[in-house]
């Protein structure tokens, strides 16, 4: 059973894919409700998980939302993770600690047939690999401070900086 929201607030969990948005809503009497909106429909919102806490609302697309209507919103997003995968977006600048450069691409060596003599990798997702020069401990105690001036010249001497997304992979 869902305990009634005495301050009587609406909360909001939102999940915007690359396709639909989805939007579950609990009104101030701890009513459930759920929909589906288009992430992406220009003619009718710019934002689907405004609109949408718009229609729980019952507020116009262009009506500002009143804060004090609102106890919680919360919002996931998959599509970052999937212009990664599917390599859309800027290209990705992999920042890493010295010596780890690998890492990555060495990863967990699974294969599907352990014996095969020719290992197909897949691409990697980042285009460049920058070995940072730090180290801290996993309590948090730093054994190298990072060098900022050799990390911005690695930084600068890569083409195209500005059009790129950058992954920061520190070990301890």
């Amino acid at each position: 059973m869902l305990k009634r929201n005495q301050d009587k607030l609406w909360d909001f969990w939102i999940d915007r894919g690359g396709t639909f948005t989805d939007i579950v809503a609990r009104d101030p009497d701890g009513n459930i409700f759920a929909d589906k909106m288009l992430s992406e429909n220009a003619h009718l919102y710019k934002d689907a998980g405004m609109a949408g806490i718009k229609q729980f609302l019952e507020l116009s697309l262009d009506a500002k939302i009143p804060s004090n209507m609102i106890n919680s919103i919360k919002m996931g997003t998959t599509v970052a993770t999937n212009a990664l995968l599917e390599r859309k977006g800027f290209p990705v600048v992999l920042l890493t600690t010295k010596g780890l450069r690998d890492q990555l691409r060495i990863a967990y060596q699974n294969r599907p047939n352990l014996f095969d003599r020719q290992i197909i990798l897949t691409e990697p997702l980042y285009d460049h690999i920058i070995e940072v020069e730090e180290r801290v401990t996993s309590s948090g105690e730093i054994l190298k401070p990072l060098n900022k001036e050799k990390l911005f010249n690695d930084l600068s001497k890569i083409k195209n900086i500005k059009k790129k997304s950058c992954a920061i992979v520190f070990m301890h």
